[in-house]
């Protein structure tokens, strides 16, 4: 008799153990589609952001010589902050900026540099504080 219920635990543990991996399996087909989803989600939402900053550039850079100084001013700083969120889009913001800077070189003589110009300066004088 002893071996009957010894042999009913068994099979009820192999049984349980059967229904652990089918369950086991089909919570992991489950999760392997949402998180697919999940990656190709944060994916799009990395390239929609991506594409906004772009924008943010080009934006910028066409405002660099507009007439007025804020406008020209906010498109510096704003060229600032896009070298701090997305330091691989530095080195063109560094470019960009430095040449815009040589351009503004006959405006920059004597000891009154443009305001605008200043604000150049600061913003690759952060670059160049972050690269060493």
């Amino acid at each position: 008799m002893e071996t009957l219920v010894d042999l009913s635990e068994i099979l009820r543990n192999l049984a349980l153990t059967a229904a652990a991996a089918v369950g086991a399996w089909l919570a992991w087909q489950k999760l392997g589609p949402e998180t697919t989803q999940a990656g190709s989600a944060v994916f799009q939402a990395t390239l929609a952001r991506r594409a906004h900053v772009m924008e943010l550039f080009n934006r910028a850079a066409g405002q660099l010589g507009d007439e007025k100084m804020e406008v020209r001013l906010a498109a510096i700083y704003i060229l600032g902050e896009i070298t701090e969120d997305f330091p691989d889009l530095s080195g063109p913001v560094f470019k960009l900026l430095s040449n815009h800077l040589i351009a503004m070189r006959g405006d920059l003589e004597g000891d009154n540099a443009p305001v605008d110009a200043r604000a150049i300066a600061e913003v690759l004088r952060r670059r160049a504080a972050d690269e060493f």
